[in-house]
């Protein structure tokens, strides 16, 4: 953690895909906190065809038939997992794979990791005519064309790529209800009658999941509607296992885990990123000991210690969740829901967040911004919530709970009446913003302020006092 110096007092945060400057007065005390450093991978290609050449082996046994023989084994690599579902399928030769990736929301480098899965795929025995790339939506809204070839690349023009559709009931599989909860168990039909599912995705912290990565992408992405009100309805948030950068006791991320199971995921190839969305580390092969051979460097990377609770806590985020409010309110859930709230009750988060899509366009975005213009309060929010719950008014639940615990303000954004239709305040510039913040907290004569440059990749963490 970095100290300001009374002669430096000019500070940039994410913006968009550039940076936004602003000033503080001398009457703030700013500290600074980023992710930890690690060498970028010079050539990702590279690192993901050595991570796919030394895939983590699968937990699973197979017997495998064969003529005149059968014999039991471990898969490793994808295309191990690929032939043998050929052997399997009948009649043989139709065996079909499905790759599931994350929408634009995520910054994971799919034109860089599909293409090499998809060798892996033919290797064993799969053409490209039977793969499908299925983009995981989730709630949220559909991708143009334009947009598949921008997360894609070439791919689309190798492949079939569809989106998962999360409201139509025509095409989702069941796959019964999931423990610990009984969530229902619902997936793209596309998925569940693939012979072979892989999935790619970013391992960061994630308020419910702990960690997100690969098994999130088929589980929640791929599923549909009543698993997504289920796994984000009031049980699971109210929750204590349910936390940032907490996978044992998490009863989400036991309910991800046997949903992508069951769902068929085998194979993931996840990412870790630093704060420049720079790849650090790629690991392969099995679904779970990929996450957890990932979660641990990514919480050695975002997890960062802080001495106490700040005043004022000013949040970066930039692209891509700071194309609309639904993604960009993450920042601040993430701050008060930290082991310990960074912010003290009654201070104030500041969101620097461009919002050139206002809430967001999928429906779950818009049910967030209804739910939180429609209530009286934020108190009112939670207690609506524990009546009737849809997927995507978890956000606004936890931004309502955070609102109870400090004002929360939007700088700089291009949709200034929707941030105050979701009861944020909303300020030109971040100048402004420190402005509203400083008469909230009663204008003291010294007043603490925490600048989190990239806040939904950084976990600050109050450390306890030496005795």
């Amino acid at each position: 953690m970095q100290r300001a110096s009374g002669a430096d007092r000019v500070f940039r945060v994410p913006y968009g895909h550039e940076e936004l400057e602003f000033m503080l007065q001398p009457w703030f005390d700013v500290d600074v906190v980023e992710s930890a450093t690690a060498e970028p991978i010079a050539d990702v290609a590279r690192a993901v065809r050595e991570a796919l050449h030394h895939a983590i082996p699968s937990r699973r046994q197979l017997a495998i038939p064969r003529p005149l023989q059968g014999f039991i084994r471990q898969p490793a690599a994808l295309s191990e997992l690929a032939d043998d579902a050929a052997a399997l399928a009948r009649p043989r030769g139709t065996a079909r794979a499905v790759i599931a990736v994350t929408d634009l929301t995520r910054a994971s480098p799919d034109d860089i990791l599909v293409p090499p899965l998809l060798d892996e795929l033919n290797n064993g025995g799969i053409p490209d005519e039977r793969i499908t790339v299925v983009v995981a939506l989730g709630l949220h809204r559909p991708t143009t064309d334009g947009e598949k070839r921008e997360k894609l690349g070439a791919v689309v023009d190798r492949v079939r790529v569809v989106d998962s559709n999360g409201r139509d009931p025509k095409q989702w599989a069941d796959l019964g209800p999931i423990p610990p909860y009984g969530v229902p168990g619902l997936t793209q039909k596309v998925v569940k009658e693939a012979h072979v599912v892989a999935a790619t995705g970013i391992v960061e912290p994630h308020q419910y999941a702990g960690w997100s990565g690969g098994r999130k992408t088929v589980a929640i992405g791929c599923a549909g509607e009543p698993v997504i009100t289920a796994t984000h309805a009031m049980r699971f948030l109210e929750d204590p296992g349910v936390r940032l950068a907490k996978l044992e006791g998490n009863p989400f991320d036991q309910t991800i885990r046997e949903l992508a199971r069951r769902a068929g995921l085998v194979f993931c190839l996840n990412v870790v990123t630093d704060d420049r969305d720079r790849v650090v580390a790629v690991a392969a092969g099995d679904p779970d000991g990929v996450l957890e051979e990932l979660a641990g460097k990514a919480a050695a990377l975002y997890t960062r210690p802080i001495a106490k609770q700040y005043d004022i806590v000013i949040a970066g985020v930039g692209k891509p969740k700071d194309a609309n409010l639904y993604q960009a309110s993450r920042a601040a859930t993430y701050l008060r829901f930290a082991p310990t709230p960074v912010v003290r009750e009654g201070g104030a988060i500041i969101i620097a967040a461009q919002l050139d899509e206002g809430a967001g366009d999928g429906a779950g975005e818009q049910r967030f911004l209804a739910a939180l213009e429609r209530a009286e309060s934020p108190a009112a929010v939670v207690d609506a919530a524990r009546r009737h719950f849809e997927g995507g008014e978890q956000r606004a639940v936890m931004l309502a709970l955070t609102l109870q615990h400090c004002l929360v303000i939007v700088a700089a954004s291009e949709a200034p009446e929707v941030v105050r239709l979701a009861k944020l305040r909303a300020a030109v510039d971040v100048e402004e913003a420190l402005d509203i913040a400083y008469e909230h907290i009663g204008r003291p004569t010294r007043a603490s302020v925490l600048l989190v440059p990239h806040a939904l990749h950084t976990l600050p963490v109050v450390q306890p006092p030496v005795a």
